[in-house]
């Protein structure tokens, strides 16, 4: 998760320094032109990534599973608070929204997705729903930079939020499934984490 996503983020986020708004940034409406693609590329991203999460394990078992079920449920509570946080904002969910929202749930989960327990991973998803929903409608047009795909609104800034998560959802006080046992430390873990986060 830190090394994809936070790269891709900061990478997006330079691109778009670098190449400049679009003509008519901020002036016309910039929605995607079909949103019936964009939903089935969602689903079809999300169906996807239980390879990715799930199948990172190598093999079927107990943690493969927990896996599968940290994805399904972070990026479904992610999908739902982006679309509460949308609706308490501006009045309305949208179906683009909750597209960001699970993405941005899948993005923050993969880090911990063998690590969580469930309540946790539903957590970190609501967690990162809301604060990738916040660097999209408030963070991007602070700095007014043009990032046309939120590759650092979603990515960039689900991939941190994942990899700070992981220190806490890991901890088996917490039902998670981190190493050490009793002797876990979420403190410890974090300044790990927020090393690699700083360091990608």
């Amino acid at each position: 998760g830190t090394v994809v996503h936070i790269n891709a983020g900061i990478a997006g986020l330079i691109a778009a320094i670098v190449v400049g708004p679009r003509v008519g940034f901020g002036k016309e409406n910039m929605a995607p032109h079909n949103l019936t693609f964009t939903i089935i590329g969602a689903c079809l991203l999300w169906v996807g990534w239980f390879g990715f999460n799930a199948g990172s394990n190598l093999e079927a078992n107990g943690l493969t599973a927990q896996a599968m079920l940290n994805t399904i449920t972070a990026t479904a509570a992610a999908a739902l608070a982006w679309s509460a946080g949308e609706r308490l904002l501006r009045g309305h969910a949208s179906a683009l929204g909750a597209a960001s929202g699970a993405v941005a749930g899948l993005v923050a989960i993969t880090p911990a997705a063998g690590l969580a327990g469930t309540m946790g991973a539903i957590i970190l998803g609501a967690v990162a729903g809301l604060v990738c929903l916040w660097a999209v409608i408030s963070l991007k047009p602070m700095f007014k930079y043009d990032d046309s795909l939120d590759v650092f609104g979603v990515h960039g800034i689900g991939g941190i939020v994942g990899a700070l998560g992981t220190a806490i959802v890991a901890s088996p006080a917490l039902n998670g499934f981190g190493l050490g046992g009793a002797d876990y430390s979420i403190g410890a873990q974090f300044t790990k984490q927020a090393a690699a986060v700083g360091i990608a």
